[in-house]
């Protein structure tokens, strides 16, 4: 039973997931700027207000225990409760009457998402945007977790709980070295760059775009030899430029300007790359609701 008179402390919380994550008290410590004497005074008085343990302590090691396993989960929640609640306290200070938090790849907002966030913000001048760029996985995480209301993201897999809309739809590009010889007068098809190496977004990142193009190479009777993968279109773009191989990417992501590279778009193939809408079901932001109906 907890005490009355030692009632639980917002900050030893956060303190102890801080730990969890790491199971590391000199590693947690840094990442909170307090010595680790002081982070260990803070989880023994947490432990002394529980009435139990939370951890178990070797010389080399320390584990949760199921009191602490248990702690991890509602201590997340009261956080995540208290956040949300001085969020909504401070955006009613300032006379907001919403936030949309939106999680998307980087080629959503090279053409699709900017329009939309636009048009949605004229007829919705109250609702403030939350917007960064995140991996599918990470906006999945993130969806899940209540730290995102809609994520766009370029996969179709996502949890039973996960509502998933296709929203755009566009071909892909061959990017290639400025120098490299083929160009739009003499390209045929993909069986001429059997012979690259290729740099693609990885599988686990992106699988409905990984299998795109290793479909788009089978057609013509080769499996790409993949050479590099990256997520960020900047990255790509610069071992394109360094003759380190190939790409194939959203055509909205080309960037002609910036780099030595050329781009091929590929609208003879029968495969586009799709961007999806992907919320939580059950996820009650009115925000949402508005924001859904415009897409």
């Amino acid at each position: 039973m907890i005490s009355k008179t030692n009632q639980l402390e917002l900050r030893s919380l956060r303190y102890f997931l801080v730990l969890v994550d790491t199971l590391h008290y000199t590693q947690a410590a840094e990442l909170l700027f307090i010595s680790q004497s002081a982070l260990s005074q803070h989880i023994k008085q947490l432990e002394g207000t529980l009435g139990t343990p939370v951890f178990n302590r070797t010389n080399r090691k320390v584990t949760l225990n199921r009191a602490g396993k248990l702690l991890a989960k509602e201590a997340y929640l009261i956080l995540q409760q208290v956040d949300q609640s001085m969020e909504r306290w401070q955006l009613s200070l300032d006379g907001v009457l919403g936030q949309l938090k939106i999680g998307f790849v980087g080629s959503a907002m090279q053409g699709y998402l900017p329009p939309i966030i636009k048009e949605f913000s004229k007829t919705h001048p109250k609702i403030n945007f939350y917007l960064e760029e995140f991996t599918n996985t990470e906006q999945l995480k993130g969806l899940e977790q209540d730290q995102l209301d809609i994520g766009f993201m370029r996969s179709n897999k996502v949890p039973s709980d996960i509502s998933l809309k296709s929203v755009y739809s566009e071909n892909f590009s061959l990017v290639l070295p400025l120098e490299h010889p083929i160009n739009m007068t003499n390209f045929k098809n993909m069986g001429q760059l059997a012979e690259e190496s290729f740099i693609l977004f990885p599988n686990e990142n992106s699988p409905m775009y990984f299998q795109q193009i290793q479909n788009l190479c089978a057609d013509y009777g080769f499996s790409p030899n993949i050479s590099h993968k990256s997520i960020h279109g900047p990255t790509i773009f610069k071992l394109v430029e360094n003759g380190m191989g190939v790409a194939i990417v959203p055509n909205s992501l080309r960037d002609e300007f910036n780099y030595k590279i050329k781009f091929l778009e590929l609208d003879g193939v029968p495969y586009k790359t799709e961007l999806f809408a992907a919320w939580k079901k059950g996820n009650e932001n009115p925000a949402l609701r508005y924001f859904l109906n415009l897409i």
